[in-house]
């Protein structure tokens, strides 16, 4: 059975230690910021048109399914702070083949978001400055953030914490300005009252259904502050502080965004799918300059979301090789930072973008739905893990449960019922279908060889 030891400070395969060069105002601000990510920017528009006004009650459902994955995560990471997050937790209550499932499985993922979020920025910035090639921009922005991770984890930090004031600073004014709107208080705009929320469900349940699978992967990043907290000065506290304050950041940030938004501009808009929702509303209040500024914070955005990935795909990596489960080369640590897993995590982000140019109608789409549910089942590992380590830790080591999951273990039942509805919901969406067959592939595969390994080692 995989031992309940107290996470020691993390060594590479060369015996160099991480650094602890996180402030808890980086990781306060990493955990606020990290719920704004680019999905809800740039993914809300496809779910509002297809669910209308509906979309908010998607998002608060998700939202819920959310909160609770997270609760579930932070009691882990407060009590067992790893690198390596949920990986290091599965592999601790399910067996090594399940780190090294969920823990590739998640690599692959942040490494591929890593190449979208790049086209996503470039497309702006040639939009621009037309006639700049899109390739260049992605280049740029990718030799920029390898090198802000390859330099120490304070810049990673620095980067985030402004990133994040940046973000949480623009949807804070958006959101108010939306209220005064709705409230008609707001000069030179008349509210609209509620004439934009009369047809609820516009395009029935199955309008619902797109819009509630749309919510479910716009949340996807929040795992990052556990990731992070590692290496912060005092990771137990920088947890319990992310997660018990994660319930006001999703309602505030993505419900409440979501229903200014289906308030103040009719979802059937065409605007809100050319160009966003944040910018059609915006544009609705005829703020002069407000919808180009909008795009300056998606842009800010997705380059945040980049730099974070690259963070994060390289602490998973570099997790995964610390427990002997990939090629040791990646745990290789300099100056407190895993440089070989970071170079090797931004190559991997790079060579996405390459493919959407060289095979965009074969190998980059087949790509894209390999990763399509892997979040899913991470949060299923983590679902799981949650209900094992829990009994453990109130037999052998209470005095570690800072955060507590809600009405265990009743809660983590319901959370895991929630999965494998959405499941189901992918099963029965065409477009997602796909997807779920694709990533179960994969994530088939990875166990297969995480088994095999974990076989193998046991013989030795």
């Amino acid at each position: 059975m995989p031992s309940s030891t107290t996470q020691e400070t993390p060594t590479g395969s060369d015996g160099v230690s991480l650094s602890h060069g996180l402030k808890q105002r980086h990781l306060s601000m990493i955990a606020l910021g990290g719920v704004i990510g680019a999905g809800l920017f740039v993914g809300s528009g496809a779910g509002i048109a297809a669910a209308g006004p509906s979309i908010v009650a998607a998002y608060a459902l998700s939202g819920l399914l959310v909160m609770l994955v997270m609760r579930m995560l932070g009691e882990m990471s407060a009590a067992y702070p790893s690198s390596g997050s949920f990986s290091a937790h599965a592999e601790r209550a399910i067996g090594p083949w399940a780190g090294f499932t969920a823990g590739w499985a998640f690599w692959v993922l942040l490494c591929t978001a890593v190449g979208l979020e790049g086209i996503g920025a470039a497309k702006i910035m040639s939009g621009w400055l037309p006639g700049t090639p899109e390739w260049a921009w992605v280049a740029l922005f990718m030799v920029v953030f390898c090198g802000t991770n390859l330099a120490a984890v304070k810049n990673f930090g620095e980067f985030e914490f402004w990133f994040a004031a940046l973000k949480v600073g623009a949807i804070t004014l958006f959101l108010a300005l939306g209220v005064l709107a709705i409230l008609g208080v707001l000069p030179g705009t008349d509210s609209p009252g509620a004439s934009h929320l009369t047809d609820f469900l516009p395009n029935g349940g199955e309008g619902l259904v797109i819009g509630l699978l749309a919510s479910v992967f716009a949340y996807g990043g929040l795992e990052t502050v556990t990731i992070a907290a590692a290496e912060s000065e005092n990771p137990v506290r920088g947890v319990a502080s992310a997660v018990r304050t994660a319930m006001w950041r999703i309602a505030l940030f993505y419900v409440g965004s979501m229903a200014v938004i289906v308030t103040l501009v009719p979802w059937d808009s065409k605007e809100v799918v050319e160009k966003g929702p944040y910018v059609a509303a915006l544009d609705e209040l005829g703020i002069p300059g407000a919808g180009q500024l909008m795009n300056v914070v998606v842009l800010v955005a997705l380059l945040s979301a980049m730099n974070a990935n690259i963070y994060g795909a390289s602490r998973i990596a570099y997790s995964l090789v610390e427990r002997g489960q990939g090629p040791k080369g990646l745990g290789r640590v300099s100056g407190g930072v895993p440089r070989i897993a970071v170079l090797a995590s931004s190559v991997f982000g790079f060579l996405c973008v390459l493919l959407s140019y060289w095979r965009p109608n074969d190998v980059f789409p087949w790509l894209l739905n390999m990763i399509g549910a892997v979040i899913l089942v991470v949060w299923i590992f983590i679902a799981v893990s949650q209900l094992r380590l829990r009994r453990r830790l109130e037999r052998e080591e209470p005095g570690k449960l800072v955060v507590r999951m809600w009405a265990f273990p009743w809660l983590t039942w319901v959370a895991l019922a929630g999965m494998a509805a959405v499941f189901v919901l992918m099963a029965r969406e065409p477009d997602t279908r796909v997807q779920l067959y694709s990533t179960g592939g994969m994530t088939l595969a990875l166990a297969a060889v995480g088994f095999a390994w974990q076989k193998a080692r046991a013989r030795q």
